[in-house]
């Protein structure tokens, strides 16, 4: 294979592991899409205690794995911190714009 063939194959399985979204350690791709729609039936945003013990109770999560969760979702942009010291979802149900017009 040639050099830049390789760079191709190389680059295309690059973006395609960057597309898959690993869950953070001790939780699965089911708990991500609970914890998305728990924290989209609260309203997006998790602000305060009983917001994250609602998300847990609703997703089955430990605070551990739902902080986790809430962690690599800033990381990866999926999420943005409040000035109110919470967290909004900004993707999926929880996009501005889907928000926006579902109120």
């Amino acid at each position: 294979m040639t050099g830049v063939r390789f760079a191709i194959v190389l680059g295309a399985l690059a973006s395609l592991t960057a597309c898959m979204e690993v869950p953070p350690e001790g939780t699965n791709v089911d708990n991500l899409a609970a914890y998305d729609e728990a924290v989209r039936s609260i309203g997006c945003t998790l602000v305060s205690d009983a917001d994250y013990g609602a998300v847990e109770f609703q997703a089955g999560l430990t605070r551990e794995q739902t902080i986790a969760i809430t962690e690599q979702r800033l990381a990866r942009e999926q999420a943005v911190r409040l000035q109110s010291g919470g967290v909004r979802l900004t993707t999926g149900a929880c996009t501005p714009e889907t928000v926006a017009a579902a109120t």
